[in-house]
């Protein structure tokens, strides 16, 4: 993939790992838009790097994804990469009382989102002479934590529909890539923990940042980053370990 002159969308690019492609993208030469719910920081980030093009928007919801890429289609036609990276864990526990609004929000936000979002930009992409669609899956897509079943099942999900998406879109311009981060050091999942400004530890996202460009550029169409690989590599022997 080039990684210069490209116009993207990133979606959850408030923070962690989505705020640190759009920084990454923007100084290598692309135009960067972020879409994200929490509007302080989409103006925050604005302030601070106004070549950084945001936009307020809820993408577990079905009306807000509709109206942002009517919105990207008038305003930004040249986007040609798609970056679903927007994300919650919640650590809803089977075992332990379904909170079933925290469920649908999880894989409303995770799962059905970069469906639906891959759905209405395939057309548009097909136009582009270059383009491509990343999604964001999770080394625990390969190997579950048993505690965090539901997260890692939307993430399992992603996973399968980018392997459907780039065999249905094979014979067209648009490239398909999943990433699987390790544990990154971000603020993912920091609302089910005692102390919410404990953050999630592992690499940083400097580190995720630039080892994912490096597959990017190699084309490596279903990149495991970091620990993840491991993960991959190694699934029943991981999954045991991981969950003892």
């Amino acid at each position: 993939m080039e990684l210069k002159g490209n116009t993207i969308l990133i979606t959850g690019g408030t923070s962690g790992i989505g705020l640190g492609f759009a920084e990454a993208f923007s100084k290598l030469g692309n135009k960067v838009i972020i879409c994200g719910r929490r509007e302080d920081r989409l103006k925050r980030i604005n302030e601070n790097n106004p070549s950084i093009i945001t936009r307020s928007c809820d993408i577990s919801n079905e009306k807000e994804r509709i109206e942002l890429v009517k919105w990207i289609q008038k305003e930004y036609p040249a986007v040609n990469i798609l970056i679903n990276n927007a994300g919650i864990q919640t650590g809803q526990k089977i075992d332990a009382g379904l909170d079933l609004q925290k469920v649908r929000q999880e894989v409303e936000t995770n799962f059905t989102a970069p469906i639906h979002l891959a759905s209405l930009f395939v057309d548009h992409l097909k136009t582009k002479q270059s383009a491509s669609i990343i999604n964001i899956s999770s080394g625990l897509a390969y190997v579950p934590l048993a505690f965090m079943s539901i997260y890692c099942a939307t993430k399992a999900g992603v996973h399968s529909f980018t392997l459907s998406l780039r065999y249905l879109l094979k014979n067209t311009n648009i490239k398909v890539f999943e990433i699987a981060p390790p544990a990154v050091d971000t603020e993912l999942g920091h609302d089910r923990r005692t102390d919410a400004a404990q953050t999630h530890g592992g690499i940083s996202v400097d580190e995720f940042i630039l080892e994912t460009l490096q597959a990017l550029k190699d084309d490596e169409f279903e990149a495991a980053i970091g620990t993840a690989k491991g993960l991959k590599e190694k699934k029943e022997q991981m999954f045991n370990m991981l969950n003892k």
